[in-house]
């Protein structure tokens, strides 16, 4: 919009730019201060957008598994099957999964358990999908809705990336450079709250993009919109290898987080130029949300996408305001996915804008060829 003509003011109501991307640097590392986030599309567009702007490396996320003494490679591949039955042949794999699968007989899901058990089988299901996901959501499995696991991928080759996207890595020196470039020219407010800052200058702008809660924006006339929340431990840990890979999904219930960041391997580049005889690292626990606290993930279940869909009736009668991102549209969002829709959503306001434009000229072209009219007649 700034290209197009327009001055734009971001405002954040925390203390720093980039939100939930930001890369703050510790001790020389660049720790990702709300999660990992790993850059991945297979959108060739978006790609080039954002290599416009910072040059990426070519990190490729492989994470691993424990489950009680246990290491699994994830996704499920041949090298997780391998481990788990002790199997080296694809078939052999795929024979034991469906056997499993068919022993139980669920034929129509009700619950996110039986969907799960129905793709994978009990022996992936118990070890690698259960405890994780009843931390992560903090319900049994038999509670929570079968949608919510629509598939599980299962490789039957020995390929430990997790993402099948042509294009992935992270952004060297951190995302928060990346955002610095996005930011440039454009005016910035941080630690500033949006509701306060529109009370004080209600006529300082003509349109409004609004990333925040959607039900905040509606001061919660319908109730609250449920979210999953994190918390982050980070420490330095004096040893220069912690855990051998970024990311280490801890499986296992009895282990109260979800997984442990190590950040420099985030960046072997950088520690491959400056090595570092020290580590820092990020426990993340999954915690229910509530006021107060930070919202990550929408609870989509019926209830909660009922509630929102009241919410979005609202927003869409709302004048001169925008609801993106994942907290104003209430759906979990990778970031390449938000990169595109804004992309979309700047060409539409562009056009919009130019539409204005020609609509204004043309009313202005009548009024003045009124005009001309009027003085004629008078003439006569």
């Amino acid at each position: 919009m700034t290209k197009a003509g327009k001055r734009c003011l971001v405002i954040d109501k925390r203390d720093h730019i980039g939100g939930n991307v930001y890369t703050e640097d510790v001790d020389g590392i660049q720790v990702h201060k709300y999660g990992a986030h790993i850059f991945h599309t297979d959108d060739e567009k978006v790609w080039k957008y954002v290599n416009r702007m910072v040059k990426f490396n070519h990190y490729i996320n492989s994470p691993v598994a424990i489950y009680k003494d246990e290491i699994y490679n994830l996704p499920f591949n041949m090298n997780t099957f391998s481990r788990m039955w002790g199997l080296k042949k694809p078939q052999e794999v795929r024979d034991k999964i469906d056997s499993q699968i068919a022993e139980l007989h669920i034929t129509e899901p009700k619950n996110l358990e039986e969907q799960a058990l129905s793709l994978v089988g009990p022996d992936v299901y118990e070890k690698l999908i259960k405890g994780y996901t009843q931390k992560q959501w903090g319900r049994e499995c038999r509670d929570l809705p079968a949608f919510i696991i629509q598939r599980l991928p299962l490789r039957f080759t020995y390929d430990n990336n997790y993402f099948n996207d042509r294009f992935q890595g992270i952004p060297i020196g951190g995302y928060t450079g990346l955002v610095e470039k996005l930011l440039e020219n454009i005016d910035v407010m941080t630690d500033t709250d949006f509701f306060e800052y529109r009370k004080e200058h209600p006529d300082m702008y003509d349109r409004v993009l609004y990333t925040g809660m959607i039900d905040e924006y509606f001061d919660f006339c319908y109730g609250h919109l449920e979210y999953r929340s994190v918390r982050f431990e980070t420490e330095r840990v004096e040893e220069p290898n912690y855990q051998g890979n970024a990311v280490v999904n801890y499986t296992d219930q009895e282990v109260p987080y979800t997984r442990v960041i190590e950040h420099k391997h985030f960046a072997p580049e950088a520690e491959q130029e400056n090595p570092k005889d020290y580590t820092i690292i990020s426990r993340e626990y999954s915690e229910e949300g509530h006021p107060g606290m930070e919202p990550y993930y929408p609870v989509n279940d019926e209830k909660n996408n009922a509630l929102y869909e009241k919410y979005r009736e609202l927003a869409d009668r709302e004048e001169n305001v925008l609801f993106g991102g994942r907290l104003g549209s209430y759906q979990y969002y990778d970031m390449d996915k938000v990169i595109a829709a804004a992309i979309e959503l700047a060409r539409q306001e562009r056009a919009r804008y130019a539409d204005k434009t020609v609509q204004k000229k043309e009313t202005n072209a009548l009024k003045q060829g009124t005009q001309e009219n009027k003085c004629s007649r008078s003439g006569d």
